[in-house]
C-alpha cells in the first residue's frame, strides 16, 4: 500500500518561500500523478500543482503558476513543491496525493483530476502565511 509523508510546512511572512517534501514509500513502480493539494475552511480542497511520474511533466493551478515549482527526485522518491513569493491566499494545509485510476490518469491528465479520484493521502503539512 502506497503511503505518503508531508512535511516542510511552517509560518512565513508574504514574500517569502517553503519547500514542502512528500515521501513516497510502498510505490509498485507504475506510473501515476502525483499531486499537492491546498485545503482551508473557506475553499475546501483545491489542486495545486501535479507531475506525472512518468514523463516527470508539471502543472500548476493558474493561483501559484510562475512561483510554485513541483518536481521529484526518483532516486529518493520524494516530490518537492517549492513555494515561491507566497501570497496570505496560499495559507492552508497542503496535502499530497496519488493513485488515481489509470484510465482517469491517461484521459484527463493531472491537472484534471479531482481529489475523490485519489486514492493515497498523506497527513498534511500546513503552510500560514502573514502579511
Amino acid at each position: 500500500q502506497v503511503q505518503l509523508v508531508e512535511s516542510g510546512g511552517g509560518s512565513v511572512q508574504a514574500g517569502g518561500s517553503l519547500r514542502l517534501s512528500c515521501a513516497v514509500s510502498g510505490y509498485t513502480g507504475s506510473k501515476n500523478c502525483i499531486s499537492w493539494f491546498r485545503q482551508t475552511p473557506a475553499t475546501g480542497r483545491d489542486w495545486v500543482a501535479g507531475i506525472y511520474t512518468g514523463n516527470t511533466s508539471p502543472v500548476y493551478a493558474d493561483s501559484v503558476k510562475g512561483r510554485f515549482t513541483i518536481s521529484q527526485d526518483i532516486a529518493k522518491n520524494v516530490v518537492y513543491l517549492q513555494m515561491n513569493t507566497l501570497k496570505t491566499e496560499d495559507t492552508g494545509m497542503y496535502y499530497c496525493a496519488t493513485g488515481a485510476p489509470m484510465w482517469a490518469v491517461i484521459e484527463r491528465q493531472c491537472s484534471r483530476l479531482t481529489s475523490a479520484e485519489y486514492t493515497s493521502w498523506g497527513q498534511g503539512t500546513q503552510v500560514t502565511v502573514s502579511s
